[in-house]
């Protein structure tokens, strides 16, 4: 199969394409970006391509698996590593409700509301927002 064959077919799929995408994505401008590393993909594996093969199937699997590993270094880009003896792998968020113009008053009623809290139950609450581990929580709370 030629180039231009190859692109011809490739580009008659577009609209299936797009649909696939926007289903994996749920967001009309993902979707774009992962139609256009499809695209750049599968014109730079164009020679790994067996003629007489589905080539539906075959960019339909190179977009799914271009999705799934962007979607991995996503998260990981959003972890934090703990390298304590317990190793723990947390999420971070990048969007923080801090960030939004009404939090400040939720925010000052959420610290008023804790500082209400009996003694007890306050201090394991600060320490588990403040990062520390269960086990250390419950060191303090034993004694």
């Amino acid at each position: 199969m030629t180039a231009m064959e190859f692109s011809r077919e490739l580009i008659s799929l577009n609209d299936n394409m797009e649909r696939f995408a926007r289903r994996l994505t749920y967001n009309t401008e993902e979707a774009k970006d992962l139609l256009q590393d499809t695209y750049l993909k599968a014109f730079a594996c164009r020679n790994s391509f067996e003629e007489f093969t589905n080539l539906k199937a075959w960019a339909f699997t190179i977009m799914k698996n271009t999705f799934i590993n962007n979607y991995r270094k996503s998260v990981r880009e959003n972890a934090a590593f703990d390298n304590s003896v317990t190793s723990f792998l947390l999420n971070n968020n990048a969007e923080s409700p801090l960030l939004k113009p009404d939090s400040e008053i939720s925010y000052k009623e959420i610290v008023n509301d804790i500082e209400a809290l009996e003694e007890k139950i306050k201090i394991p609450f600060i320490m588990h927002s403040e990062g520390y581990k269960y086990i250390e929580i419950a060191e303090k709370s034993e004694s």
